[in-house]
């Protein structure tokens, strides 16, 4: 059995030997140095978490690799690996990632988002939804130039499809640049902005730039926006507080600490 080991489970085992070692009822030794018990139901876990049955199979594959990292680990002692500046401050900083994952964790469990939290965030979202989408089409161009040429050719009977053939974006251009149904907010600010203002079969008569370059908008038709289910958007709003909460706390934290 292969196993798929999280860098926070490698870190634990690699950079805690020695409160591993501890352990009063070792898993094995080798060579006389002892084999963590404790490192292996952390190694049983991760792999429990990550689907792995649990059986004799994943438990014996378990002692197999910690027995196996042991090896590695007293042959690079051997070498004097681990005397070397540059492994001991691999070592700090993955003693330092484990505390920090500690820490967050902690701090999650009495920190956790509420259904009030995610419906007032799925509220306001929704609230600042354009009641309106479109299905859109552009043409992306390099220069101003060009793109006002494309406006002169839509307006002299050109179509729009067979000058999409052109366009800078691959992923609309051989599909006459359809983009498919959007919403202004999802798209670049002045691309939002002039699909917002146009009507259905009409074109932007002047050339619209964003970061990309320039473009000539069409909007072949629109219809009432419908907004997804809480249900729907639940988890994914939970994450999205959950990050935010994170990160202003750790700002607070920044503030408060003393940096020289």
């Amino acid at each position: 059995m292969k196993l798929k080991l999280s860098c926070l489970a490698m870190a634990l085992v690699l950079a805690s030997s020695t409160v591993l070692a501890a352990d009063p009822k070792p898993l094995a030794k080798v060579n006389g140095s002892p084999v963590s018990a404790a490192a292996a139901e952390l190694m049983m876990n991760e792999q429990i978490a990550q689907g792995a049955p649990n059986n004799e199979e994943l438990r014996s594959a378990v002692k197999d690799e910690l027995v196996r990292r042991e090896v590695l680990a007293q042959e690079s002692k051997k070498r004097g690996l681990d005397k070397k500046a540059e492994i001991q401050t691999r070592i700090d900083m993955a003693r330092q990632g484990i505390l920090i994952g500690a820490y967050i964790n902690e701090w999650a469990k009495t920190n956790q988002v509420s259904e009030t939290q995610i419906r007032a965030e799925y509220d306001r979202r929704v609230a600042e939804m354009s009641s309106t989408e479109y299905k859109t089409r552009h043409i992306q161009v390099e220069k101003l130039e060009e793109a006002q040429a494309l406006i002169s050719k839509l307006q002299n009977g050109a179509k729009f499809a067979d000058l999409a053939k052109d366009s800078l974006d691959t992923g609309s251009r051989d599909k006459g640049g359809d983009i498919g149904w959007v919403a202004p907010q999802g798209l670049p600010k002045q691309f939002g902005d002039a699909v917002g203002k146009l009507e259905a079969g009409k074109f932007t008569t002047v050339p619209v730039q964003t970061q990309y370059g320039y473009h000539v908008i069409m909007v072949d038709e629109t219809r009432k926006a419908v907004p997804p289910s809480f249900e729907d958007k639940k988890n994914e709003l939970r994450q999205f507080l959950e990050q935010q909460a994170l990160s202003t706390h750790v700002n607070e934290l920044l503030k408060k600490a003393k940096v020289e």
